[in-house]
């Protein structure tokens, strides 16, 4: 198995062990297997949209089957453990550690597991049945490479989320979805610049500023996920909905198109 592998094993073996004593392997799922959770999104969204490796999990062996443990590895080494006890239902500690890698060394076990798990539609499954010991040919780590590019205006997209944004409570309280939106400039640092609207705020609903609050952007992507094909949009943007799930640029020739989630 890959040193970097073996590694997450005792540390993850550790933590059990010191902050969950009163479990027993027959109270984990595989009797304590580690999973290699690419099913989501895959290695390569992971490693150049997140800058780390899909998780590595431990599981309750019950009914919920929820997580006693989850792991990051990041492209510096970096390790961000999670653990979980009665049953999954408890968080009960936050790790910060790392392994003496270099990043060569992380990036080609990303490499190796999009070849050996993804590629062969190993989703989701045991460490210990994806193949890491074998050579990477040049050729499929410049394929690897190539995602990066692909994968960069979705990165900055999801830099974005934990900016700021202003919405009017017309989508927060009412249950309008978003029917105006535009982006202005930054008042700070952690403003994304972006104001929305539910279409229907007449003058004297937007001169009240009770009527809006500030959000983080990714909660607002939650409440409309209508929106992430024009967050990354730049300042001076303004669109407005023209159907259930599409906007489009602001010409001040068409109506907004009303709907409630």
């Amino acid at each position: 198995m890959n040193k970097i592998l073996n590694e997450i094993k005792i540390i993850i073996k550790e933590n059990i062990s010191k902050y969950l004593p009163e479990v027993k392997t027959s109270d984990l799922e595989g009797n304590g297997e580690i999973y290699y959770m690419n099913g989501d999104n895959g290695t390569e969204f992971e490693w150049y949209v997140n800058e780390h490796l899909p998780y590595f999990m431990v599981f309750y062996n019950d009914e919920q089957n929820l997580g006693a443990l989850k792991l990051s590895v990041y492209n510096d080494g970096g390790i961000l453990l999670y653990i979980y006890g009665d049953k999954g239902n408890k968080f009960i500690k936050e790790i910060k550690t790392s392994i003496d890698v270099t990043k060569d060394e992380i990036f080609k076990l990303a490499v190796m597991l999009k070849y050996e798990a993804d590629d062969c539609k190993i989703w989701d499954a045991s460490i210990d049945t994806i193949k890491t010991d074998g050579k990477i040919i040049d050729e499929k780590i410049v394929k690897f490479k190539e995602a990066e590019e692909h994968l960069k205006p979705i990165k900055n997209k999801m830099k974005l989320f934990n900016k700021t944004a202003c919405v009017s409570n017309k989508i927060l309280e009412e249950g309008w979805k978003v029917g105006y939106m535009y982006r202005e400039e930054l008042s700070n640092e952690t403003d994304s610049g972006w104001n929305f609207m539910a279409g229907n705020e007449d003058e004297d609903y937007t001169s009240n500023y009770n009527n809006f609050k500030i959000l983080s952007l990714y909660e607002v992507y939650e409440l409309d996920k209508n929106i992430w094909d024009y967050i990354d949009s730049p300042i001076g943007t303004k669109f407005i909905r023209i159907s259930s799930n599409e906007f489009e640029i602001d010409k001040n020739n068409k109506e907004i198109y009303m709907e409630k989630r």
